[in-house]
């Protein structure tokens, strides 16, 4: 019998360590979702021919809803972003700006707005931006060749960081590029201003991408994880509360 009761205890002391074990295992590290979200398809939209332009001010959006050439989706973990048109006197083109104003925390979190308009493969894009907010992140990007929330290239400034970066998402996973004749830099540190508007621009062409913060080119990528034509959109990052306004495109 006390063979027994040894034997018992031996197993369950076993069992609590093996148990105590797996809940202190650290977390997934690297840029992939470990929960990823659903994604659904992307409707498709006409691709644009060579000199098409699309310009978005939301002046003419109902302050409170979405854009009507706009729907929301989520790369990543957490709650979708909070996108609304939203007054403001202060915006580059008044009245109205274009906001993300959820406050979730959660790091691999990546709300995106994206225009369904159009598709471009070669073009040019760029957008105002202010970021408001934020603890983890003050972020602000621009997603192009999109095919669909888990698929895309994203260029984002960031204030917290004082940063300027270009990533492709490839299945949900956010990898940094390489800067042209530089190598895996991070992108650029460059001064990005809380609580004021900046502009950031990226004019792509075949696989090659240059990139632009308040008319200053910053540095080139080359790239040819996506070559076909996609949608553009917004981005924020975990907790990033910001404001964007004169969202443009043009095909090449």
């Amino acid at each position: 019998m006390s063979k027994f009761i040894i034997t018992a205890t031996c197993t369950l002391t076993f069992a609590l360590a093996v148990a105590c074990n797996a809940s202190t295992e650290p977390a997934t590290t690297g840029e992939s979702s470990s929960e990823p979200n659903t994604i659904q398809p992307e409707a498709p939209a006409p691709v644009q021919e060579s000199g098409k332009a699309l310009t978005y001010n939301f002046d003419s959006d109902v302050a409170g809803s979405m854009p009507a050439t706009f729907h929301d989706a989520l790369t990543g973990k957490g709650s979708r972003g909070q996108w609304a048109v939203k007054a403001d006197s202060n915006a580059p083109s008044a009245p109205n700006v274009f906001a993300q104003t959820s406050a979730d925390n959660t790091s691999y979190r990546f709300p995106l707005a994206i225009a369904d308009e159009g598709s471009f493969r070669d073009l040019d894009l760029s957008v105002r931006f202010k970021p408001i907010s934020g603890r983890v992140d003050q972020a602000a990007g621009l997603v192009w060749r999109l095919r669909d929330a888990n698929n895309y290239y994203i260029v984002r400034a960031n204030a917290l960081e004082n940063n300027v970066v270009l990533y492709k998402v490839q299945n949900g996973k956010r990898t940094d590029l390489p800067v042209k004749g530089e190598g895996r830099t991070y992108g650029k540190k460059v001064q990005v201003p809380a609580n004021q508007w900046s502009e950031l621009r990226v004019v792509q062409r075949g696989n090659h991408a240059e990139v632009f913060l308040n008319g200053t080119k910053l540095y080139e990528v080359e790239d040819d994880t996506f070559k076909d034509a996609g949608k553009v959109g917004l981005w924020t990052k975990a907790d990033s509360i910001t404001y964007f306004d004169d969202l443009r495109v043009t095909a090449k």
